[in-house]
């Protein structure tokens, strides 16, 4: 596993050894950035990733030109993953890691009234993603993304609290589907 782009490009990132931790692959990174990249909402963002694992999501955006990611991570294995992963980037600012179980971290974060410009979740495949969803939706900036990385057996909500869905990408059992706050939610909502 290794960073696909920016300044921190081809750092090799250490993942955990058994099915604990699911990393997303590098060749979905990647395609997960560019699009990202696209939409110019890389550069100066302030990015949470929840579910954080290896931190690998998290550092693709900081080695892009995001100003801030937080982590928000339970386990206490994966956090150590997490701050082994930052250093070998040599990454020494711009960076929280949280932990957390992923409703406490919301609340958290909500207490402090953050709002983050991409907001990054790779919740266990069994966890219902419109709940997910629904409980970050406030903490997203005006302008703001949601990426979900999801099992592609379990279809992603076109709409989830103020969030519309507007891409989704298939990549073998996995699929990401990006969400921003809804300016066309009534639009939508009354077709």
């Amino acid at each position: 596993m290794r960073i696909s782009g920016g300044v921190h490009r081809s750092r090799q990132l250490v993942s955990p050894r058994g099915s604990s931790t699911r990393p997303t692959s590098d060749r979905v990174r990647e395609a997960l950035f560019s699009i990202l990249d696209s939409r110019g909402v890389i550069e100066g963002a302030r990015v949470i990733d929840f579910y954080a694992g290896t931190g690998a999501l998290g550092l693709e955006a900081l080695s892009r030109g995001a100003a801030s990611v937080t982590f928000i991570e339970r386990d206490r294995r994966a956090q150590q993953l997490i701050a082994g992963n930052v250093a070998r980037c040599g990454v020494r600012e711009g960076y929280a890691i949280i932990r957390a179980e992923f409703t406490r971290g919301v609340r958290t974060l909500r207490g402090r009234r953050e709002s983050f410009d991409i907001v990054l979740l790779d919740p266990p495949y069994d966890r219902a993603p419109d709940d997910c969803l629904t409980e970050v939706s406030d903490l997203v900036a005006e302008g703001g993304v949601v990426v979900l990385e999801h099992t592609r057996a379990r279809q992603a909500p076109a709409l989830a609290g103020s969030l519309v869905r507007i891409r989704e990408i298939a990549a073998g059992d996995s699929a990401l589907t990006l969400y921003e706050v809804g300016r066309q939610k009534a639009e939508v909502g009354s077709k």
